[in-house]
C-alpha cells in the first residue's frame, strides 16, 4: 500500500526520484497565454542569474537558487502563472581561459589553431562540460521551465545582441577611442573596473632624485612603480607649495633616459604627502592620465600587451615588468639617483579571473556613452518603479549611477559575441552592420575586415530580461509572451553583481523597452505591484530587486580555498539531503545579514524532516487501520482541505479549536513574511508549527481519540482522524516551498497515490498555498491552550527538579481562578497523561508560600512527592559540586579579566568562557539553596 512508508527516511532516494519525475513530466513548463485573454491568471516571472557555463555549484549559487525556488513555488501555489527562466552565460574570459589551459596541456596555443578552429574547440568544450551546473540545478529540484533554457551564445540571442549594438551606435551611444583601461596581461584583454579585485598588499615605495635641468638641484619623487619612469612626461608640484616656487617653468631630466620633461603645476601633487612632488606617467596611471589630459602631455606607453617592457624602455626592452623593476632599481642606486626604500601598504588590483596583477594601459576600445542611459535608470529607482529589498541598496545603486563612467565593452578575446564593425583599409572608416557587409559604407572599398574584438560578457547578459522573451522579433515576442511576462516580477541576486549586471539591465531595459506596455489584463489580475506608484514604468526589467547576503562559514569567515573553509553544497546534500540544506539556508536568510552556515543546523533540519516522516508513518498506521475497519475512507478528505483555512475541519475540543486557529494564523504569518522576503521568519514559523505545535502537542493531545481501531466509537474516530490528516496535509503545503521533495512524497502518500489534479497536474506544487480564514481564528482557544501547555510544562519541570523516576506517576495540586480552573478541569485527562501526574486535585486556597510550588499569572502548581534521601551523603555530594563549580568560575573569571588574553583569543573561545561563567554561577546558587534546605 502507498501508506507503507519505509521505516527510515532516506532523502537521497526520494529526491533523485522526484527531481527526475518533475523534469520528465515537464511539470514546470509554462505555455504562453494569449495576450488580452479574459481573466488570465496573475503572472509572476523570474529570471535566473545565469551561472557561467564553466561553473560548478557553490553555496552562493545554492542560496540564490533556494530563495528563488521558494518564491516561485509560493507564487505557483497561490495561483500565479509562474515562469522561472533558466540559462547559462558564455563567460568570455573564464571559458576561453579553461580551453586555453587544455590546449596548453597539448603543447599548443590558440594562435596555433586560428580563430575559427579555436572557437570550435570552445563549443566542443561547452558541449562536453558546460552543462555540469545545470545538472546540479536539476538535482536541487529547481522548478524552472527547462523548455525555455537559453545560452547567451544562442543564435536568437546573438541576433539580439547585434541589434542592440547597431542601434546604440546609430544613436551615438557607442564610440571607439584610445583611453586608459585596466588590462590583464595573462588574459590579454581589457577588463572593467569591476573585474579588478583590490587587496591590501605589503609593498615598497622608493624615493628617486630627478635632476633639475640647468641647475645643480634635484626634485625627489616617491613611486611604487619605478619601472614606469620611462613613460614619465612631467613632474608635478602643487602651485601652493612654496618649496618649489623657484622651479616653476623649469624642466627635469628623467633618470636612466636622458629625456627632459616639464615641471607642471597640478593638484595631483599633494604638499602634505611625501615630498610634495610626483612623477606623471599618463599611459600607466588613471590619475596621471587625467592630469595629462589637463596639460596636453604625451602618452608614452612603455609595455606591451603581456606586460613586458617595449622599445620605449630602451635597454630594458623585453624584460617582464617586475624583472625590469629590479634592474632599474639596481641602476638607479649605482648612478646615485635612488634616495630610499621603505615598506609601504598598497592597494593592488588583480584580475578577478586569473589573479594576475592588472596593468593600467592605453588601449583603443569600444565604449558605451553611459550618461544618457543612466538618467532614466536613476529615475525609475527614485520614483519607485523598481523597489529594492533591503532598501539600503537603493542608495548604493543611486550613488554608483550618479558617478558612473563610460563603459568599456570590448574585449580582446576570440570567444564571445564579435563586435559587428568592419574597418576599411582604404579610408580607415568604420562600417557597423547587422549583416555581413562586403564594402565600406563610406568609400565603397571591398578592403574591409571585421573588428577582432568581442563584447564584454556583461553586455549580452544585461539584455536577457527582454531578449529571452523574443526581442527584437515581434512574432517571437508574441510566442514567448513578452507582453505577458515582461517586466519580470523580481530579480534575486547578490551584492557582488549589483553593478556588473543589475544596473546595466536597468539601463538597457528602460532604453530598449521604452513604450512597452505589459498586457493590461495581466496587470489587473496580478496584484504584485500594488505597493508601487500608479505611474510605474513597464519598460523596467523587473519590479522588485532582492539582494541576498553572503554565505560564510560557521565562524562568519568568508569562504575561500586559501583558508580551506569552502563548503561544497553537493557534499553537504549527499550527507544531509537537499531539503535539509535548503531549509538551513532559508532559516538563516535574514535580509541584510550574512549567513554563518553551520552543518550542525543542517543536521538539525534533517532531524526535522525525519520527525515529519515519522509523524506521517504514525498517522498512516491509524488511517490504514480505520480504512480496514470501514470507519474511514479517503473520499472523506476530498479536496476541501485545499481551500482557504482548513475546510471540513470539525472543531469540537479545545485542542481542535487551538490547532485550527494556529494553522490559520501561521499561514498568514508565512504569507506575510514571504511577501517581504523574510525567508528566515517564514521558515522558522513553519518549523515551529510543524514540529512544536502539530507533532509535539496536537498529535499527543488527539491520541486518545483515535485509539486502537475498534476501541473508539466511529463518531469520535472519524472527525479526530480527519482533523489530523487535514492539518498534516495543510502543513505539508506550508512547508512545500522550503522542502519540496519530502512534501511531494508525503503529499502523494496522504492521498494513497491518487492525489487531486490541478490543471492536469498531480503535484503538491500546484495545490493551494494555505491562506488565513479569519472565521477559523479562535484567540480564546489559543489563550487557554497556552495556559494548559504552561501547566503541563511546569509539572514536567517539577518532576525533573525532584528527580522523579520517569515511570512513576505522582499526585499534583493546582490553584487557579474559577475560569481557569474550569478550563483545566475540562482537560484534566490531557494534563495527567502528558505530565505523567495524577490524580490532580484543586486547592481552594493559594499555595504560593508553600515550598516546591511553581507560580504563574494563571495558576499555582506543585507535585506531591516525598523521597527519602541520605542527608549526609547528599550534603557531601552538594558540597563537592559547590567546590568544583567555584573552581571553574574562578578560572573563567580570571581569563575574562585578562585584557591581553581577550584581545588575542578567538571569539568562540571567549563565548565559551562566558557561558562557563554563567553556568557555574547558576549551579553554585542551586547548590547553596539545596544545602540550605538540608540544614
Amino acid at each position: 500500500m502507498p501508506h507503507d512508508l519505509p521505516k527510515t527516511y532516506e532523502p537521497g532516494a526520494i529526491e533523485e526520484r522526484w527531481a527526475n519525475h518533475w523534469i520528465e513530466t515537464k511539470l514546470f513548463s509554462v505555455t504562453t497565454p494569449e495576450a488580452g485573454a479574459p481573466n488570465p491568471k496573475p503572472v509572476f516571472t523570474l529570471l535566473l542569474p545565469p551561472p557561467n557555463v564553466t561553473g560548478r555549484l557553490h553555496m552562493g549559487h545554492m542560496l540564490n537558487q533556494t530563495q528563488m525556488d521558494i518564491i516561485v513555488r509560493w507564487h505557483r501555489m497561490k495561483g500565479f502563472l509562474a515562469l522561472w527562466l533558466p540559462g547559462t552565460d558564455h563567460a568570455g574570459i573564464a571559458t576561453q581561459l579553461m580551453v586555453e589551459k587544455r590546449l596548453a596541456g597539448e603543447g599548443k596555443k590558440r594562435q596555433d589553431l586560428g580563430r575559427e578552429a579555436f572557437i570550435e574547440r570552445v563549443w566542443e568544450w561547452k558541449r562536453e562540460y558546460g552543462g555540469a551546473i545545470l545538472e546540479q540545478m536539476k538535482r536541487l529540484g529547481a522548478s524552472v521551465d527547462w523548455d525555455r533554457l537559453y545560452f547567451t551564445m544562442d543564435d536568437n540571442l546573438t541576433v539580439a545582441v547585434k541589434e542592440v549594438f547597431v542601434r546604440l551606435y546609430e544613436d551615438g551611444l557607442i564610440y571607439r577611442g584610445a583611453y586608459l583601461v585596466n588590462w590583464c596581461p595573462r588574459c590579454g584583454t581589457a577588463i572593467s573596473d569591476l573585474e579588478v579585485v583590490h587587496e591590501e598588499t605589503k609593498g615598497k615605495i622608493w624615493e628617486i632624485r630627478y635632476p633639475v635641468v640647468g641647475t645643480s638641484e634635484f626634485i625627489t619623487v616617491a613611486t611604487t612603480r619605478p619601472e614606469t619612469m620611462f613613460g614619465d612626461t612631467a613632474v608635478a608640484v602643487n602651485a601652493a607649495d612654496e618649496r618649489y616656487t623657484h622651479l616653476h617653468g623649469k624642466s627635469v631630466r628623467v633618470p636612466l633616459t636622458g629625456r627632459d620633461v616639464p615641471i607642471i603645476l597640478d593638484d595631483l601633487a599633494n604638499p602634505e604627502f611625501g615630498t610634495g612632488a610626483v612623477k606623471v606617467t599618463p599611459a600607466h596611471d588613471p590619475n596621471d592620465f587625467a592630469a595629462g589630459k589637463r596639460h596636453n602631455l604625451p602618452q608614452l606607453d612603455v609595455m606591451d600587451e603581456t606586460a613586458h617592457m617595449n622599445a620605449n624602455a630602451g635597454v630594458y626592452a623585453g624584460l617582464d615588468r617586475f624583472a625590469a623593476r629590479k634592474r632599474v632599481l639596481e641602476d638607479l642606486a649605482e648612478q646615485g639617483f635612488l634616495v630610499s626604500e621603505k615598506d609601504h601598504m598598497m592597494s593592488l588590483g588583480r584580475c578577478q579571473r586569473c589573479d594576475t596583477v592588472a596593468e593600467p594601459r592605453i588601449s583603443t576600445q569600444w565604449f558605451v556613452k553611459i550618461e544618457p542611459l543612466a538618467k532614466p535608470a536613476i529615475a525609475v529607482a527614485e520614483n519607485g518603479s523598481i523597489k529594492f529589498v533591503p532598501e539600503q541598496y537603493k542608495a548604493t545603486y543611486l550613488q554608483w549611477m550618479y558617478n558612473i563612467h563610460d563603459w568599456c565593452i570590448s574585449r580582446q578575446l576570440w570567444w564571445g559575441h564579435r563586435i559587428p564593425a568592419w574597418h576599411c583599409a582604404e579610408c580607415s572608416g568604420i562600417t557597423v552592420d547587422r549583416g555581413t557587409p562586403i564594402a565600406c559604407a563610406k568609400c565603397g572599398s571591398a578592403k574591409i575586415a571585421q573588428d577582432p574584438d568581442v563584447l564584454d560578457t556583461w553586455f549580452s547578459s544585461a539584455l536577457l530580461p527582454f531578449t529571452t522573451l523574443g526581442w527584437p522579433d515581434p512574432e517571437e515576442m508574441r510566442k514567448r509572451g513578452a507582453d505577458v511576462f515582461y517586466p519580470t516580477s523580481l530579480l534575486v541576486t547578490g551584492f557582488d553583481i549589483l553593478f556588473f549586471w543589475l544596473a546595466r539591465m536597468v539601463m538597457l531595459g528602460v532604453h530598449f523597452m521604452d513604450g512597452h506596455q505589459q498586457d493590461a489584463a495581466v496587470k489587473s489580475a496580478s496584484g504584485w505591484d500594488a505597493n508601487l506608484p500608479e505611474s510605474k514604468n513597464d519598460s523596467v526589467p523587473f519590479r522588485h530587486i532582492y539582494i541576498h547576503a553572503l554565505v560564510r562559514d560557521a565562524n562568519r569567515q568568508k569562504m575561500s580555498k586559501t583558508k580551506g573553509n569552502v563548503l561544497d553544497p553537493i557534499e553537504v546534500i549527499a550527507k544531509y539531503g537537499t531539503d535539509a540544506t535548503r531549509f538551513t539556508l532559508a532559516a538563516m536568510a535574514s535580509p541584510g545579514t550574512d549567513i554563518a552556515f553551520s552543518e550542525d543546523r543542517t543536521d538539525g533540519y534533517r532531524a526535522f524532516a525525519n520527525k515529519i516522516w515519522n509523524a506521517a508513518r504514525f498517522l498512516f498506521m491509524y488511517v490504514d487501520r480505520a480504512e480496514t475497519a470501514g470507519v474511514w475512507q479517503l473520499s472523506q478528505l476530498g479536496g476541501a482541505a485545499l481551500a482557504n483555512g482548513l475546510d471540513g475541519f470539525i472543531a469540537e475540543t479545545l485542542e481542535d479549536r487551538w490547532i485550527l486557529s494556529r494553522f490559520n494564523r501561521v499561514a498568514a504569518e508565512v504569507n506575510e513574511s514571504l511577501q517581504s522576503y523574510r525567508f528566515h521568519e517564514a521558515a522558522n514559523r513553519v518549523y515551529d508549527f510543524f514540529w512544536g505545535e502539530f507533532c509535539d502537542w496536537y498529535i499527543e493531545l488527539v491520541k486518545p481519540r483515535i485509539g486502537a481501531t475498534g476501541d473508539m466509537p466511529v463518531e469520535t474516530l472519524r472527525p479526530a482522524l480527519g482533523n489530523l490528516i487535514r492539518v498534516f496535509e495543510g502543513a505539508l503545503r506550508l512547508l512545500h516551498p522550503f522542502m519540496p521533495f519530502l512534501t511531494e512524497e508525503l503529499w502523494h502518500a496522504v492521498y494513497d497515490g491518487k492525489p487531486p489534479t490541478f490543471e492536469g497536474k498531480q503535484s503538491i506544487a500546484f495545490a493551494a498555498f494555505p491562506q488565513k480564514n479569519s472565521l477559523q481564528v479562535d484567540l480564546d482557544a489559543e489563550t487557554d491552550m497556552a495556559v494548559l501547555q504552561d501547566l503541563i510544562a511546569s509539572l514536567r519541570n517539577l518532576r525533573t527538579e525532584l528527580k522523579i523516576e520517569p515511570k512513576l506517576k505522582v499526585p499534583a495540586k493546582v490553584y487557579a481562578d474559577d475560569v481557569t480552573r474550569g478550563m483545566i478541569a475540562a482537560n484534566i485527562g490531557a494534563v495527567e497523561r502528558l505530565a505523567n501526574v495524577g490524580p490532580v486535585e484543586f486547592s481552594e486556597v493559594s499555595m504560593s508560600n508553600a515550598a516546591g510550588v511553581r507560580t504563574t499569572s494563571k495558576f499555582e502548581v506543585c507535585v506531591i512527592y516525598e523521597k527519602k534521601i541520605d542527608v549526609a551523603a547528599e550534603r557531601e555530594r552538594l558540597t563537592k559540586e559547590f567546590a568544583e563549580q567555584e573552581k571553574r568560575l574562578a578560572s573563567a573569571q580570571k581569563q575574562l579579566a585578562n585584557e591581553a588574553f581577550l584581545a588575542k583569543a578567538p571569539a568562540p573561545v571567549v563565548e565559551k568562557l562566558r557561558a562557563t561563567e554563567s553556568d557555574s554561577t547558576t549551579l553554585i546558587e542551586k547548590a547553596k539553596a539545596a544545602l540550605a534546605q538540608l540544614g
